[in-house]
């Protein structure tokens, strides 16, 4: 522990919470920023880089083992200039160096350590990295002392390494002209086979430990099943989403979701829960309740938004970024359960079913420590059939168990709260509450996502059409990236849809223009960065998922969605050339071009344009959002009007009307719901 009369360092000034963690550490830490580099070329001194997040363990761990060594801190100091990074709010300068540290250790992840010449060009990197030698790993004492050997004794090899590195991120970067025709439906289901393929049969997910939700591709294969009538890719991802919804990577008492599964059954988590995941989980699960009607899909919906309008949203509207995996220095310490404290909290009898529900034994399933991840070990059918009870009384009987063991687990001590709000990411989280309020017609969520995307507009805009990346304590900053843009646009094309308020679809159309102007290259491709952002040795490009959708595949899919919107074709020849310029990436990678490839299938079976005209009745809004229609474009209009195409000769007949379009080809006007419905399809 570091003593409260410790001297901060500068990063106590900064607003990421990130930062603040490390500003009593006694390393002469900057943030990234012209100081630092500046003193990096006076000194002519090698700068180290670390970038990590908040709730980050191993990121905590690195800082106990060797940010806060005496020691360790002094052979930082006296050798290096030595950066700070939240890649949460720097994501391009984390892209530039993570791809490095992929392509050189054919892995990655955080804290990501980088050693950066005084130009900024990188010759060793890593992650984490024990004090001493262990766990296979070179020790950070040595590393470090070795490296300030080398440049200063070998110092042409590391130029020349660091400019190899650096041309070999340039080249891979590189995307080919858009050429040839835009690729056809076999592309969409080549991927969807080869993801169907990697799906494990027993317990869902893809592949086997660490297993991590991919809603992305998920929501790719309930696309192909939906165009193809194949039930085996409807079956895979029921399985993943049942499985998940049972584990302990869900938050079974308070809902949401932690950010993976350690094990291949989805029962241990790691443990930290990012605004991001509770973000893009709930529009899949509500695709997969809309797809089946299964009322478990539709509980973890609204299980997991009633958790982050609790425990993840500003006053005023806003949503934070994540919790931390560790509390009191433990991990997973606020989640975890022993048997004696549940029978000591419910009594012998409700306690007893509550340890059967969630599998909570003596041994426990957590790291040998006698305490169990809750996840559910027997259904309420079970027990039911078991104890010969109706299920209605034992439903009731686990609903007050729950009730009162989230109860106490509130007066633990909660895992650090990350309340920096990003633009990007309450993107995603408007698009999660909007889509909910509409399909499952809660008006709660709405106004989530209408208070939401008004905290961003008022506070995150930055004054000339673009948006800022970071909010925190009444500061905004950080010019916002492609991410920050696309999303930001894509929630308010759903909040339109679920209010109907035509200011969200305005601003959704400027922000997309402005999206064009600021991070296309004109040849089918984005960048990251807004042109005339901060030079770095790479401007990268945002085309592949990571943890979060491409930036890119985002702003397509908003090009196609506000197509019909416009005139022009603009949209929809900048969505063309990104497919073709891709095309070869998307069949090589379709993991990772998951995003893009459910764009493709948008283009390639054109949106099922649905116009409601007069005041749209409250049946058919609910039978639409019970239908699981994944290109749908919704719209209303209160009477005639020409100034769009989507509206175009469009009026009421005698009261509420519905037009279905397709392919510049529309349907006669609907009266009723069975009309409509018929007009759809099946």
């Amino acid at each position: 522990m570091i003593a409260l009369t410790a001297k901060p360092n500068r990063l106590i000034h900064e607003a990421s919470p990130y930062l603040q963690q490390h500003a009593y550490n006694p390393v002469d830490w900057y943030p990234w920023g012209t100081e630092a580099l500046e003193r990096a070329k006076r000194d002519d001194k090698p700068i180290f880089l670390s970038i990590g997040y908040s709730s980050c363990h191993w990121c905590h761990v690195m800082e106990r083992e060797s940010f806060d060594d005496p020691e360790i801190a002094d052979i930082m100091n006296r050798h290096f200039v030595c950066i700070k990074v939240d890649r949460e709010e720097r994501p391009d300068l984390d892209d530039v160096y993570q791809t490095i540290c992929q392509l050189v250790t054919r892995s990655g992840g955080w804290p990501l350590s980088v050693w950066l010449t005084p130009d900024q060009k990188p010759f060793y990197v890593g992650t984490y990295f024990p004090p001493a030698e262990r766990y296979g790993r070179p020790g950070f004492r040595q590393v470090l002392l070795a490296l300030a050997r080398a440049w200063q004794e070998k110092r042409g090899e590391v130029e020349q390494v660091a400019e190899n590195w650096t041309q070999g991120i340039v080249q891979m970067d590189a995307v080919p002209p858009p050429t040839g025709p835009v690729p056809d439906r076999r592309l969409i289901a080549d991927a969807a086979r080869a993801m169907a393929e990697r799906v494990d049969r027993k317990h869902g997910g893809f592949g086997d430990a660490p297993k991590f939700p991919n809603a992305a591709a998920l929501e790719l294969m309930l696309r192909h099943w939906k165009a193809t009538g194949d039930d085996l890719f409807l079956s895979l991802v029921t399985l993943t989403l049942r499985k998940m919804a049972e584990g302990g990577i869900y938050d079974q008492l308070g809902g949401g979701f932690h950010r993976y599964s350690v094990d291949a059954r989805w029962a241990v988590p790691h443990f930290e829960k990012m605004l991001y995941d509770n973000a893009l989980l709930p529009p899949l699960y509500l695709s997969a309740w809309q797809a089946t009607g299964e009322p478990l899909f539709r509980r973890i919906v609204e299980e997991t938004l009633d958790y982050v309008i609790r425990d993840m949203t500003h006053p005023d509207g806003g949503f934070f970024s994540a919790t931390d995996a560790d509390s009191e220095g433990e991990e997973g310490r606020y989640f975890v359960w022993d048997r004696q404290d549940v029978i000591a909290i419910l009594g012998p009898d409700l306690g007893a079913l509550l340890c059967r529900h969630y599998g909570v034994t003596e041994a426990g399933n957590f790291e040998r420590t006698g305490k169990t991840v809750l996840h559910i070990a027997e259904p309420a059918e079970v027990l039911a059939a078991s104890l010969n009870l109706p299920l209605e009384e034992v439903e009731r009987q686990l609903a007050e168990g729950r009730r009162r063991l989230l109860t106490a687990r509130a007066l633990r001590v909660p895992p650090f709260r990350d309340e920096k709000i990003l633009t990007g990411w309450n993107g995603l989280m408007i698009s999660a509450m909007a889509r909910a309020g509409r399909a499952l017609r809660r008006p709660e969520y709405t106004e989530a996502a209408r208070r939401a995307a008004e905290f961003v507009l008022a506070h995150l805009a930055d004054g000339q059409g673009a948006l800022l990346r970071r909010y925190k304590d009444g500061q905004a900053g950080i010019p916002g990236y492609l991410e920050d843009h696309a999303c930001m646009a894509a929630g308010l094309i759903d909040l339109y849809e679920a209010s109907f308020d035509e200011r969200y679809l305005q601003e959704a159309l400027r922000l997309t223009e402005e999206t064009l102007r600021r991070f296309y290259d004109g040849n089918g491709s984005f960048h990251l960065t807004q042109t005339g952002a901060e030079p770095l040795i790479h401007r990268p490009r945002d085309i592949m998922d990571a943890s979060v959708p491409s930036g890119a595949a985002v702003a397509v899919m908003n090009l196609l969605r506000l197509q019909p919107y416009r005139r022009d074709d603009q949209f929809r020849q900048v969505a063309e050339a990104v497919f073709r310029a891709h095309r070869d990436l998307m069949a090589r990678a379709p993991g990772g071009m998951a995003t893009l490839l459910q764009a493709l299938d948008l283009y390639l079976s054109s949106p099922t344009e649905v116009t409601l005209v007069g005041d749209a009745p409250e049946v058919w809004l609910a039978e639409l959002g019970r239908r699981y229609e994944p290109n749908l474009v919704l719209t209303c209009i209160p009477g005639p009007r020409d100034d769009a195409p989507i509206w175009a000769g469009k009026s009421a007949a005698n009261g509420p009307t519905a037009y279905v379009c397709r392919n510049f080809t529309c349907s006669p006007p609907a009266t009723a719901w069975d009309e409509l419905a018929r007009h759809l399809g099946p």
